[in-house]
């Protein structure tokens, strides 16, 4: 009941403190959106890119075979073969891996080890390569590849480690 009242109620705090402090609200909030405008513009080739990118590797099959490739050294980590293709494409895109997800619940049952180690690490990952184009669009010095290969790595210590969680537990 409070969380639903949450919200709402944090309107009408920021609405109040405005008005105690006599802020035209309308007109801040048009000049806040006129700012986005520009980023927006800046941000659009990048957000295309990793689009069109993540279906191009979906659709070449390099996600097949890197799933195939890759899945001596998942198994190594504790990571099960099944959930090698989730791990390459959630990177890329949040809804492929939510259809990934969705096969592997239709395939393994959302109840079974897979479908756990499934949701564990569609919940932990990130899709790195959106994020980065966000954060690196708006930036002057594009220097993406030790926050890319950082984000990889803790992507892949928090697939490993939720596989290892939903294994104990």
């Amino acid at each position: 009941m409070l969380f639903a009242l949450l919200v709402p109620l944090l309107f009408l705090a920021v609405f109040l403190a405005a008005a105690v402090r006599r802020v035209r609200v309308y007109d801040s909030f048009a000049s806040g959106v006129a700012g986005v405008l520009p980023l927006l513009k800046s941000l659009l080739p990048y957000i295309t890119a990793v689009l069109i990118l993540a279906e191009l590797f979906e659709a070449s099959g390099l996600s097949a075979l890197l799933s195939r490739a890759l899945t001596p050294a998942f198994n190594a980590l504790g990571i099960p073969a099944e959930l090698a293709r989730l791990v390459l494409i959630k990177p890329f895109s949040g809804s492929g891996a939510l259809s990934v997800v969705s096969d592997l619940f239709a395939q393994y049952g959302a109840d079974s080890y897979i479908g756990r180690c499934a949701s564990v690490v569609y919940a932990a990952g990130e899709t790195v390569f959106y994020l980065s184009a966000v954060y690196f669009a708006g930036r002057k010095n594009k220097k993406p590849v030790l926050p890319v290969a950082v984000a990889f790595f803790a992507n892949l210590c928090a697939v490993a480690l939720g596989c290892l969680f939903c294994r104990i537990l």
